[in-house]
């Protein structure tokens, strides 16, 4: 094979994909993912593989890797439209971190994947920075990923994310439906907002509807925030101070992560096939408050309850189940961690759904 260097050449660069850009990019995330690190990293960015040391597992008496992968949905699409890339980083950890500390796994280490249409890295900084913090939030190492530059088949400031998650945990601590009990007491732990699921609706109910100056606009029905600042708030990580609980033995039995799907397609899933979780919702639960932004679009859409609360967290990022002996020690536990938990119901005797009381 020659290769003919002339004037008529079409390079790589030429076609749309700017490599030099690439080694830009990576320049401007080293420190933010150098800030990741935790005890197994084996080495920085720059590798084909990512290493983590595998004797973090020797300790455990039968050690059980549990893995999640997601993606931010069409969140994206509301933060491309107004030039704020920064939360959904955060988005992406939390979907997949949050998914792992459910079984009682510690999140280790996290992988993301980036593509977009035209690679700038001031903007994947930015992007990759809130993937940074969402890693220090959750307590797993950043140790690599994917930056993948789309012409052709991605406008070029559209992106998307992906992640992948990778945590361990001790055989006999699995948490799940095996531990859950008739008569245990679920709790609830406040999101920050709608998080990462229900964007589709919300798009299709207000925003693509809205003016950027209407979405940016202060709004009473939002404490004087606007829909935009709202609507982009990131998603709560709670795997953290879940795991170093867990790590006292305050004694949980099960967790359930609220995402697609909301309450009723979500608490379910810590449950035993003969039990149901009783959810009390009546507007005045102690505690309880719904984050406005979801009330707003609730009304927007017109939703009936029973779509609403399968499709929405409705102010419960993450549930957990306890003994009702254990609550006055578990609801410290997580006042100690900054986190300030409510009742949402009870375990009773069913088969395995969501009853609303």
């Amino acid at each position: 094979m020659t290769f003919d260097d002339t004037p008529q050449e079409i390079t790589y660069a030429d076609a749309g994909v700017d490599t030099a850009e690439g080694a830009r990019a990576v320049d401007a995330i080293k420190d933010a993912v150098a800030k990741t690190s935790r005890p197994g990293v084996l080495e920085g960015l720059g590798g084909f593989g990512c290493l983590f040391d595998g004797s973090v597992l020797f300790g455990m008496a039968h050690p059980i890797l549990v893995s999640s992968t997601d993606g931010v949905g069409t969140k994206l699409a509301l933060a491309q439209r107004l030039g704020r890339p920064e939360g959904v980083g955060q988005d992406l950890v939390a979907m997949c971190a949050d998914d792992v500390v459910v079984c009682g796994a510690e999140p280790l280490f996290f992988l993301d994947y980036v593509a977009i249409g035209k690679l700038e890295a001031p903007v994947m900084a930015k992007i990759v920075g809130g993937i940074a913090k969402g890693c220090e939030l959750a307590g797993c190492a950043l140790i690599g990923g994917e930056m993948a530059e789309h012409p052709g088949v991605m406008a070029p400031t559209d992106y998307d994310l992906a992640g992948f998650c990778v945590g361990a945990v001790d055989e006999e601590r699995l948490l799940g439906p095996a531990r859950v009990r008739e008569g245990d007491v679920i709790l609830g732990l406040p999101s920050s907002g709608i998080h990462s699921n229900g964007y589709s609706l919300v798009r299709a109910a207000l925003t693509d509807r809205m003016s950027d100056e209407e979405l940016l606009e202060p709004r009473a029905e939002l404490n004087g925030e606007s829909l935009a600042d709202a609507l982009l708030t990131p998603t709560t990580i709670y795997a953290k101070p879940l795991i170093r609980m867990l790590k006292e033995g305050v004694p949980i039995h099960a967790l359930a992560h609220i995402t697609g799907g909301g309450i009723t397609e979500n608490l379910n899933r810590l449950l035993p096939d003969d039990l149901d979780a009783e959810v009390d919702w009546g507007g005045g639960t102690p505690g309880w408050s719904m984050p406005p932004v979801i009330g707003y679009v609730c009304e927007a859409a017109q939703l009936s309850a029973v779509e609403a609360w399968k499709t929405f967290n409705m102010g419960v990022g993450m549930a957990l189940a306890c003994a009702s002996k254990d609550e006055t020690e578990v609801v410290a536990a997580l006042r100690t961690q900054g986190i300030s938990p409510f009742s949402i119901g009870r375990v009773v005797r069913g088969s395995g759904k969501v009853v609303y009381a």
